[in-house]
């Protein structure tokens, strides 16, 4: 998947859709307001890159090696944000609603936000200009989005390396585990894409759509898992090495991850990996 792709591909994500994490990123209060039809479903959705868009969201936020740290930033309250992402395609009907979505890949990411208390909207967290976005250049073909697929074996697990010490940053944890995956979460999806209204920290996704010119492709990052006491405690800081890795449980277990993140051995991961420094 080039730059090329990407740059023509919506960029959305998912909100809560682990347990814990918007209570340990501080942010479940921006959610107080809003109303799901389940008590464990997904908060909302959010844009993070909207191609040809004049606003900041309008700026290709991904890469697969750096994340520059914001200029804005004083208190140190930048925090990565381990998950995977589907790339996607959208099917519409001939008036513009989102009748399909079709999830052809999925690969490592880091949803890198800001953690800005005042924030009016999620996607202000979320896009500062380039290299704000992790995505790994390894992705990996989906053959169907549903239980007895090769998504099914797939952990996430990610790590931050300072001072030459590397330490656990996210829960270990499969994806099978998401409140929301498979059928369940493609339905929500399309539902939200097409039904979102402006509300709190939301915003009206299929506005967004419209004016991006109904893109044929999506970015779709599906929430990042919960933290470890450090990982909750710790925000990134020039210098850094993050890692995000969605490995095959039947090919790699987490010792053995944890063991060849910290010999620098990536290529033997089976799965996908995301390693980047913050600048």
């Amino acid at each position: 998947m080039s730059k090329k792709h990407l740059q023509e591909f919506i960029g959305f994500g998912v909100a809560g859709n682990f347990a814990h994490h918007l209570v340990q990123a501080g942010e479940a209060s921006d959610f107080v307001n809003v109303v799901t039809k389940e008590e464990n479903a997904p908060k909302g959705m959010f844009p993070f890159y909207l191609p040809n868009s004049d606003t900041f969201l309008g700026t290709y936020p991904f890469s697969s090696q750096t994340i520059i740290y914001p200029k804005e930033i004083k208190d140190g309250n930048l925090q990565m944000e381990p998950e995977v992402a589907l790339i996607c395609e959208i099917i519409y009907d001939d008036k513009g609603n989102v009748i399909d979505l079709i999830p052809n890949y999925f690969t490592a990411y880091n949803d890198c936000s800001i953690r800005k208390p005042n924030a009016k909207k999620i996607s202000e967290k979320k896009n500062w200009g380039e290299s704000t976005k992790g995505i790994s250049s390894q992705i990996i073909q989906i053959d169907k989005f549903e239980l007895g697929g090769i998504m099914d074996n797939y952990f996430i697990a990610s790590f931050l390396k300072r001072d030459g010490k590397i330490y656990q940053y996210g829960e270990n944890s499969g994806v099978l585990t998401y409140n929301y995956f498979y059928e369940k979460l493609n339905n929500w999806i399309v539902d939200t894409l097409n039904n979102q209204e402006d509300f709190g920290p939301l915003e009206d996704l299929r506005t967004h759509i419209k004016n991006s010119n109904f893109p044929k492709g999506a970015v779709i990052s599906i929430g990042a898992t919960s933290y470890t006491e450090f990982g909750e405690n710790t925000f990134l800081e020039i210098g850094d090495e993050i890692f995000v890795v969605v490995y095959d449980k039947s090919k790699n277990n987490f010792d053995k991850i944890f063991e060849l993140v910290k010999s620098g051995d990536l290529s033997l991961i089976k799965g996908s990996v995301l390693a980047q420094k913050i600048i």
